[in-house]
Parts: C-alpha cells; sequence; structure tokens
C-alpha cells in the first residue's frame, strides 16, 4: 500500500456523493448504505476501495482513493485499544503464529489472517452481509478443502455473525471516548529519540526529526546509526490517520522504507521495513522530546566478570545511570538527553538474573547479569521463506534469524539474556526433506543468519523437476559456548496474493 500525500479532509464528502452514489445509497447526513455501518484501520479502508475497483469498475485516481482512504479512516476508524494484539498484521510480521480461539481460526484463519477480522467492526447486520459476500464471490467456498468438513454456512450465520457482533461491535465505548481525545497533528513536530532492532542486522538508535507540512501530513528526517556503526540516515514523508495511526515512507541511504507505526501520548511503537521486502523489518520506538522516558539499553545484556560499554536510549535523560547490584559504573562515555553511553564492569560473583536499569529518576528498562547460558533459542521459532526471481516479476522472499540466549537465576526461574553471536546452518527437518535434498535445492543459509532461497519455477535437477520448496531445520550454534538451538524453516511457493493486510 502506498501512502502518498492525501487531499483535505474536505474532499472526502464530496468523492463519496461523486463516486460511491452510484451503488450507495445515501441515508442523509454524509451516511451511506453499508459504507456508514464498518469502522477500519486505514489499510482496511484502502483494501475495501481497491475491490470496488477491481470488482465492481469503480473509476477513482491515485490522489482520489488516498482522499477517501484518509476520510473514512479518519472519520470511521479504530480506537488504539481496538488493535491491541492484532497489529502484528498492519506491521508486516508475517512470522506471527496466531492465537484465536478454534471456531474462528477455522472459520476464518483457514483463507485469510484472523487479524483481518479482528481489525474492522461491524454491527451483526454487517458481519451477516460479509458472510454472503463471501459467497457471492467464491460460490465454490462450500465444497472446498477447507470448508467441507463443516457445514460452513450455516455455522457462519448462526455461530459466527452473533459472536463476531459481539466481540468486534460497531458501537463501542473505546471509539467513543477516542473521538472525544485524539490527538491533532500539532502534537506531532519535533524530535524522537528511537530505539530499534534488526533480525540479522542489530541494535539501531538516533533521532527522528518530524516538520509539519499542511493537514495532516509531515516531512521525517532520521538520523542514526546500527550498533556497528553503519549508519541509519535518511528523510521522507508521513501521513497521520485517525490521530494516531502513523503511516510514513522514508528512504534510508539507498532503500526505501515503511513505517507503519501507532503514535499515542508522546510515544511511536511498530515496525520499519524495506518496501519490496517487508521481511527486512526492524522493531521501533520512540519518544518524543519533553516527554522523560527510558527506552531501551543496548546491548540488553553483560556477563558477570565482563566490563562493556552500554548505551541507553530514550529522552530527558539526566542524573546518574544505576544497573542494580553488582554492576559498576566505571565511566560515563558520553551524556546527552537522548543517549548515555557508560563503560560498566559486573562482578564475576555478580548474581545472575534481570537487574532494574535506572537514569536518575527514570526506570522501565531492564538489564539481564549472566554466567552461564541454560537454552538457546532460534528467533523466529518457524519462519516461512518464498522462491523467486529467476526471470519472473515476483522476489524472493527471505528468512532471518538470530539466537537468543537464556539462562536461569539462583531460582532456577529462566530469563531472557538476548541475542547472542551464532554460527548458522539448516538440515533437514525431517526425513521426507533428507529423501528430496531440500538442503542442497531449498537455498542457502547465510554466515549472518540470513537465509537466501532458491529459484522460482520447476528445477529439472530435481525428482520429477519440482520446484525448490523445503522444509529446513534452522540450527545456531553460539560462538560463545557451541550450545545449540533449533527453529523451523518453511520454503514455500511465491507470495502469489499479497494484500496490506494478510
Amino acid at each position: 500500500m502506498m501512502f502518498g500525500q492525501a487531499y483535505a479532509t474536505e474532499e472526502g464528502p464530496a468523492l463519496l456523493k461523486s463516486k460511491c452514489m452510484g451503488c450507495h445509497i445515501s441515508e442523509g447526513n454524509d451516511s451511506y448504505s453499508r459504507i456508514s455501518h464498518q469502522r477500519k484501520t486505514p489499510e482496511g479502508w484502502f483494501m475495501t476501495v481497491a475491490r470496488m475497483q477491481i470488482m465492481h469498475g469503480l473509476k477513482i485516481s491515485d490522489d482520489e482513493r488516498r482522499a477517501v482512504v484518509k476520510y473514512l479512516a479518519d472519520k470511521q476508524g479504530l480506537a488504539p485499544s481496538e488493535t491491541e494484539g492484532v497489529r502484528y498484521a498492519l506491521e508486516r510480521r508475517l512470522n506471527t503464529v496466531e492465537n484465536f480461539d478454534e471456531q474462528l481460526a477455522q472459520m476464518c484463519g483457514r483463507c485469510h489472517s484472523g487479524a483481518r477480522v479482528a481489525l474492522q467492526r461491524r454491527p451483526a447486520k454487517e458481519w451477516e452481509h460479509l458472510v454472503h459476500f463471501h459467497l457471492g464471490h467464491w460460490p465454490s467456498l462450500e465444497y472446498q478443502s477447507l470448508s467441507r468438513d463443516r457445514d460452513w454456512l450455516e455455522i457462519a450465520l448462526k455461530d459466527m455473525v452473533p459472536d463476531l457482533a459481539k466481540r468486534f461491535p460497531m458501537d463501542d465505548k473505546a471509539w467513543s471516548d477516542w473521538q472525544k481525545a485524539k490527538p491533532t497533528a500539532d502534537a506531532l513536530p519535533g524530535q524522537w529519540s528511537f530505539s530499534g532492532h534488526m533480525l540479522s542486522k542489530g541494535d539501531v538508535r538516533g533521532v527522528m526529526t518530524v516538520k509539519h507540512d499542511k493537514g495532516d501530513n509531515f516531512d521525517v528526517t532520521v538520523k542514526g546509526q546500527y550498533a556497528d556503526g553503519t549508519p541509519f540516515n535518511g528523510e521522507g514523508s508521513a501521513i497521520l490517520y485517525n490521530g494516531y495511526e502513523w503511516r510514513g515512507n522514508v528512504k534510508i541511504g539507498d532503500q526505501r522504507m515503511r513505517q507503519i507505526f501507532a503514535a499515542v501520548n508522546g510515544e511511536m511503537k511498530g515496525r520499519m521495513f524495506e518496501a519490496e521486502h517487508d521481511e527486512r523489518g526492524l522493531d521501533f520506538s520512540a519518544v518524543k522530546e519533553g516527554n522523560a522516558k527510558l527506552l531501551s539499553v543496548q546491548p540488553s545484556y553483560i556477563k558477570a566478570g565482563a566490563e562493556t560499554e552500554l548505551t541507553m536510549v530514550g529522552n530527558g535523560l539526566k542524573g546518574t545511570p544505576d544497573f542494580g547490584a553488582g554492576v559498576e559504573v566505571v565511566k560515563v562515555v558520553e551524556s546527552s538527553a537522548q543517549q548515555m553511553r557508560v563503560k560498566v564492569k559486573a562482578a564475576a560473583d555478580a548474581a545472575a538474573g534481570i537487574r532494574d536499569v535506572s537514569v536518575g529518576a527514570l526506570k522501565g528498562i531492564e538489564l539481564a547479569v549472566y554466567k552461564d547460558i541454560a537454552e538457546v533459542k532460534v528467533v523466529p521459532e518457524f519462519s516461512i521463506a518464498r522462491v523467486g526471481d529467476n526471470g519472473g516479476a515476483t522476489p524472493k522472499v527471505q528468512g532471518r534469524f538470530e539466537a537468543e540466549a537464556w539462562g536461569k537465576n539462583a531460582a532456577g526461574e529462566p530469563y531472557r539474556i538476548g541475542y547472542l553471536p551464532a554460527k548458522w546452518s539448516v538440515e533437514p527437518f525431517d526425513e521426507r526433506a533428507k529423501e528430496d535434498e531440500d538442503v542442497k535445492f531449498a537455498g542457502q543459509m547465510q554466515k549472518d543468519g540470513v537465509f537466501i532461497p532458491g529459484d522460482a519455477g520447476p528445477n529439472p535437477e530435481r525428482k520429477m523437476m519440482t520446484n525448490n520448496a523445503g522444509n529446513l531445520k534452522v540450527v545456531a550454534e553460539l560462538e560463545e559456548t557451541g550450545q545449540r538451538g533449533e527453529g523451523h524453516l518453511i520454503v514455500t511457493v511465491q507470495r502469489w496474493n499479497n494484500p496490506p493486510i494478510p
């Protein structure tokens, strides 16, 4: 989904009249049948308008579509609390394993994410219309392998409609409260100190400067660096929807990246990812100047007996840093309101476990002190990569991994240490994968934990000339101890259907 500068909000009602009234009946007071009885995210409204274009022949320019999406996302959006727990779909965290109840997972989540359902609001009649829409556009739905194990239509109408209307209602106190309290664009300009982490690349930190353009549009400048010193600098633009839904397009170096953030109470949280490769992204959190807060300590661990440099990231940093019992501050190397670099030493007999970190009166982040590593986990535990390229228009989708170390404290309780350097390899996941030589054909694991899948299309070297799909075990071997962790990687076919909400 491309987010460009939107028309002024007043264009929205005029466009609804000129573009939508051919099919949707006016109900007065800028209200229309179907349209006015749903609430969605910006991506949800974008998908709705795009569907009108593809399936019903709507003629609308890109600028007009942006204006309609902006207007509807502001007028009929979701409150911040209504998106909690399912923002992973907006942020393109496509390796997320969902955890919905069995009925929603089977009735809805077999064809698309459960998050797509949870990121919209309708009254019962509109949920019923959605059921009929599915059968109208996919009349063979009940006979497909994922539906014919049940009386799909009866369950959808009798069980799912009332359940969805109760769980995801059109009228909700969270939405009415948000409409009264949502901030204006004036709350966002200024400097934002940010902290992040990209799998296979590491921690990143810096300052994002936001300048008001006009309406809910902004100019953005990013200045920062990764922990290894690689610059993280660039500029671009962003739009604010519904008082908090931040959508940005920023060019970092030579790479175009998108920003999907929730901006609430002087903080931004979400994900940045490459426009052409959403698997290559970083977790992002930021705090605005004037809002004193600790965001992170990088790295977030230290070994007992070791001396290292830690960087605390946040805003309003002042005062004496404290890393808890057994961790001594040797020297403050650099100090500013946004970052504080400190050389610290952990005592050889420091107790293993988690320490609360503070800078003056600011608290809220933790440091792990470890002696031994009890377990190694591969993150993500389950991942999907996709073949591509080879003359086709669909690029490869990489797998990206890190080794997460865990320890045990004096009470024997597990605690997370953090990401540690590892050696990477892949193995057959099972006997079938071994027989099919998936390790040979499915792709190559790089030394930094990045898996590059094989080429798209049939492979004459494989049995029956099949493609380069594979079922692999991802193996991380810690450089420090040689301990091993395992994950699961499915290498599959191209992503033919790639909507803004999967």
